[in-house]
Order: C-alpha cells, then structure tokens, then sequence
C-alpha cells in the first residue's frame, strides 16, 4: 500500500467515527428536547387572549420580566423570538411563542392559547377557525407559475 492511500484509509475511519459520534450525540439532544417538551405540555393551560401585536425580536427588547432575561443563556439573549403583545383579562403582557405557530396567530383577533407561562404553545380560534398558514412555493413552482403567465398572455 502507498502511503497516499493509507492516508485517505485513515481520513476515512476518522470521518466514519464523527459520524458515528454526532449521530450518538443527536440521539441525545432529542430525547432531552422531548423530555423538556413533555414537561412543558403537562404544566399547561388554556387562556382566552386578545392578541394586539406580534413580531420577532430580542429578549432584551421585547418587556419581558428581569428574571426570564437572567435565566436566558447570554448567547440567546442577542437572537430573535416571536413576540407576542396579548391582552389576558384587564393586563396587557409580553409573551413567547412557539416558532411553528407564529404564523397562523392573527393580530388583533381572540384566540384560545394553551400556554405554560408566558410561552404559547398552541392557539385555537376562539370565534371560527385560523386562517391557513401560507405554504410557500418552492423556486421552481414559482418559476413554472411565470411561464405559464407568460405563454397566457400571448
């Protein structure tokens, strides 16, 4: 053997045990993020709110209490997450949301949260149902859509 392909017979053992390595550790990750994703489910609650605004923005900026900002890692407190500005009864609050669900709450409208804290969870329309979230269309379909357009209008 030459020394040209013991190095890239090394180079492959090394790649094939950070693989396996990385695969080890995601597995992890994901059992500890379902386990923390249970506990959230099991300590929540059901609310009637107001939504008055959302938007993505910092922890710091978004008016939420001292203590969610200390417990956030300093690496996460420069990052955006959706904010929600709702009503809760007579108070008007600073809550988190959900990624996923972001972008079916509507804005100035009544909805049923299911939130644990001030983290929404899920919401369900309080009067009628959501509107669909928009599915984006991939580049191509985009692309296809032009052409048709285009061919119609001749």
């Amino acid at each position: 053997m030459s020394a040209l392909q013991i190095t890239l017979l090394v180079v492959a053992i090394v790649l094939l045990a950070a693989l396996v390595a990385l695969m080890i550790y995601g597995r992890k990750l994901q059992k500890k993020s379902e386990a923390s994703q249970a506990e959230i489910r099991a300590g929540a609650q059901t609310y009637s709110i107001l939504v008055i605004d959302k938007k993505r923005m910092k922890i710091t900026e978004a008016g939420f209490p001292q203590i969610v900002i200390d417990q956030t890692p300093k690496y996460l407190r420069r990052t955006k997450v959706p904010v929600i500005k709702a009503k809760i009864g007579p108070k008007v609050t600073s809550l988190m949301c959900d990624e996923k669900i972001f972008d079916i709450i509507p804005v100035k409208k009544e909805v049923k949260a299911v939130m644990n804290g001030i983290y929404i969870i899920d919401v369900k329309g309080a009067r009628g149902g959501l509107d669909a979230k928009p599915v984006k269309k991939s580049f191509f379909a985009k692309m296809k859509d032009k052409v048709v357009k285009s061919a119609g209008k001749k």
